[in-house]
């Protein structure tokens, strides 16, 4: 995971639309029956209005989401996990709790499916982590990853206690984005995936090296193909019909965006083993481009890669 993903749906829910009539249950506070422990030294409870603020926050330090049900026990169990955590490492990261019930928007930006959904932001752009119950040592190798990540693409400040003590060796202020991912983020943000597409390709024909570029590149792909994908109806489409090739692409890239990263990759890899020739190298290249989207440290990736391996060779 040398890189953060790029946002799904945009990481801005000010634009979508307005559920604001709707009757909504309201958020359990903090201690009380059907809520959370209250908020601990990093760990913050996030809202629609609050949202943007959190993804402003992901460019200075890295931000861990939880989508959380006052229904679901092991939404409990996991942010408290995470809350552990997060002070164990004083102030690396940041424990965002979000009613997912609450706050319909908020968790469709983050193509939550269910609850717990564990979401990393860094740099406004989502990594999906895991969803359900996970062990506490799988957790904190999981947030091992989501650091050494952070720390790749220069995001190393620090979260300020929310007890008002001082933060720990708080660096300078990050330097601004370079003026083409400013501007591919900002048409992210607008809903304009070809400037997006075209900041980013400029970026690389600048240097080809840019990893943050070439995964942006990817990230923004994976947005425009799903961007009015209905996974009931491709998932339905794949299970008639294994050849086909569009159906089984069509539901790798939902799984990405749903956080079912494994089922994704074992699914172009099961392609790969019943394809030849062009067919074939279709898939391999939508596999790269997954892996792209995840991060090639990510050990997922790293396994998923093996397997490729073995089924093209």
């Amino acid at each position: 995971m040398s890189q953060p993903t790029g946002p799904r749906p945009p990481l801005d829910v000010r634009g979508a639309v307005d559920l604001s009539t709707l009757n909504r249950p309201a958020t359990p506070p903090p201690g009380s029956p059907g809520g959370l422990p209250a908020a601990g030294t990093y760990v913050v409870d996030v809202d629609q209005e609050s949202f943007p603020d959190l993804v402003q926050s992901s460019t200075r330090y890295p931000v861990v989401v939880v989508l959380w049900s006052p229904r679901s026990e092991a939404s409990a169990t996991v942010a408290a996990d995470l809350a552990s955590l997060a002070d164990e490492d004083g102030g690396r990261w940041q424990l965002a709790r979000i009613d997912a019930e609450a706050n319909p928007q908020v968790a469709q930006a983050f193509q939550a499916q269910s609850v717990p959904t564990v979401v990393a932001v860094l740099a406004g752009q989502p990594l999906p982590l895991f969803q359900g119950a996970y062990p506490r040592d799988q957790v904190r190798a999981v947030l091992d990853q989501v650091l050494a990540a952070a720390e790749a693409n220069g995001i190393t400040g620090r979260a300020t206690p929310s007890t008002g003590g001082p933060a720990q060796d708080e660096p300078e202020p990050e330097p601004e984005l370079p003026p083409l991912h400013q501007a591919a983020y900002d048409a992210i943000e607008r809903d304009d995936l070809a400037a997006a597409t075209a900041a980013y390709e400029q970026a690389l024909k600048e240097n080809p090296r840019d990893s943050l570029a070439r995964a942006g590149l990817a990230q923004v792909g994976l947005l425009d193909r799903t961007r009015d994908a209905d996974l009931q109806a491709a998932r339905a489409a794949a299970a008639d019909d294994p050849s086909d090739i569009d159906a089984q692409l069509a539901v790798a890239d939902l799984d990405i965006l749903g956080g079912k990263v494994e089922d994704a990759f074992a699914r172009l890899v099961d392609v790969l083993r019943t394809t030849a020739g062009p067919e074939r190298e279709r898939v391999r290249v939508r596999l790269v481009d997954l892996f792209e989207v995840i991060g090639g440290e990510d050990p997922r990736v790293i396994a998923a890669r093996r397997a490729m391996t073995s089924a093209l060779y």
